[in-house]
């Protein structure tokens, strides 16, 4: 099966996503800094967001170069990422609408562990399609930063009950560890051109 029908329905609904966030946020009924002040929470989380899902798009299109073909449990693996990815707007206007509140905070988080479950899964399940020997199996190699993404959530979802803050300073640092995209299949992907 080829791969492209699959980017293309990944490509659409992750853009979906992005607009459904913007359009979660909402205009200001006042022309006041205090106005917009009241705003910021939600303007926030959506910046924090936009990146992530930026990040996963990114990573995404990298992986996806690297496939040669995809099957049943390939499309079902994309299937799952996409599913923690759409509920990444509702976390978002959530945690944004009740000013990073404990609960709302550790669901984002949460959102954000399955997200990087799923991607893991979407992976492997490529490798398993093209084989260990494949590009994209041997540029996976040990993939520290997805172990770090995926631990550090965990104390980050437990902390957002005692140290909100922390936990959003943990999902900050996570973002910015992403936003340079997987350069060993970057890596990979110029040695094939």
């Amino acid at each position: 099966m080829k791969k492209e029908r699959l980017t293309a329905f990944s490509d659409g609904v992750i853009a979906i996503i992005i607009t459904i966030m913007v359009l979660e946020l909402k205009v200001p009924h006042d022309a006041t800094w205090a106005a917009r002040g009241k705003l910021l929470p939600a303007f926030l989380s959506y910046v924090l967001s936009f990146i992530y899902v930026g990040i996963y798009w990114n990573n995404h299109h990298h992986m996806l170069q690297m496939a040669d073909r995809v099957n049943g449990p390939v499309l079902w693996a994309n299937t799952h990422l996409l599913f923690w990815l759409s509920l990444i707007p509702f976390a978002t206007g959530w945690m944004g609408e009740n000013h990073f509140a404990a609960l709302p905070t550790a669901f984002y988080g949460m959102v954000l562990l399955m997200a990087g479950v799923a991607y893991l899964i979407l992976q492997y399940s490529i490798v398993r399609v093209d084989g260990p020997e494949s590009p994209l199996g041997k540029a996976l190699g040990v993939d520290w930063k997805g172990k770090v993404s995926l631990i550090s959530y965990v104390p980050a979802i437990l902390v957002s009950f005692w140290l909100t803050p922390a936990a959003h300073a943990i999902y900050v640092a996570v973002a910015l560890l992403w936003l340079v995209p997987d350069t060993r299949i970057e890596r990979a992907l110029e040695v094939a051109d």
